[in-house]
């Protein structure tokens, strides 16, 4: 009786072990992904105020208060960290859009919409988007799907303007391209000056925008 209860109780004990290593384990994961996140926000902060070519991994190590040779059990380079920053922007930006364009609103729904998204992404990617400005000409030569997704977003930008002229939406003397350069810029510069908190939140600045874009400073 003492051989069959010793033997049977080995089985639970070997899986009372495991599960707690188990949930050591999903513990431990939580803790580093955790932890990864809060390096990718102050390394991102950093980019956005020094400049991503200015910053090193030291200056990132330092700000975290952690050694250098610590960063690299969550990163494999300066670079990566960088290109999460920018792919996770991207990632939801583009998902946003593309979800607009399949709707098949009329075009200047669309644009309403776009112009709404933009302005939405000022707060929660402040840094991203800081970075990108600060960088792009650097950045587009190492991250290759920087240039496809601005292509692609250019695109959809530009067809729709298209689409709104040809059923008499929008003006048939503006150029498509410098139109979408000119509304982009203006949005992403505004990364600049735009303070959450204000007299304005992202909503309110994207309507002020839809007006003047859409209606003018004229009087009608």
């Amino acid at each position: 009786m003492t051989t069959t209860s010793t033997t049977s109780g080995r089985p639970k004990a070997r899986a009372a072990e495991e599960n707690g290593a188990r949930r050591r384990g999903r513990g431990s994961s939580a803790l580093a992904s955790e932890r990864r996140e809060h390096l990718i926000r102050l390394a991102a902060d950093l980019f956005a105020e020094k400049g991503y070519q200015a910053t090193t991994v030291r200056d990132i190590a330092k700000e975290a208060g952690i050694l250098s040779g610590s960063l690299y059990h969550h990163f494999t380079s300066k670079e990566s960290i960088v290109d999460e920053i920018l792919s996770g922007f991207f990632d939801e930006v583009m998902s946003a859009y593309r979800a607009v364009i399949e709707e098949g609103r009329d075009p200047r729904e669309t644009i309403a919409e776009l112009v709404r998204i933009a302005f939405g992404t000022l707060e929660p990617h402040r840094a991203a988007i800081t970075v990108m400005q600060n960088d792009w000409n650097y950045l587009k030569d190492r991250l290759d799907y920087l240039t496809k997704a601005e292509d692609e977003v250019e695109k959809m930008w530009v067809d729709t303007i298209r689409a709104g002229q040809e059923q008499g939406l929008f003006r048939d003397d503006i150029d498509p391209k410098l139109t979408y350069r000119m509304i982009r810029d203006t949005i992403w510069v505004a990364v600049r000056w735009y303070r959450p908190g204000g007299r304005l939140d992202a909503a309110g600045l994207s309507e002020h925008y839809l007006k003047v874009l859409f209606d003018g400073i004229n009087t009608h």
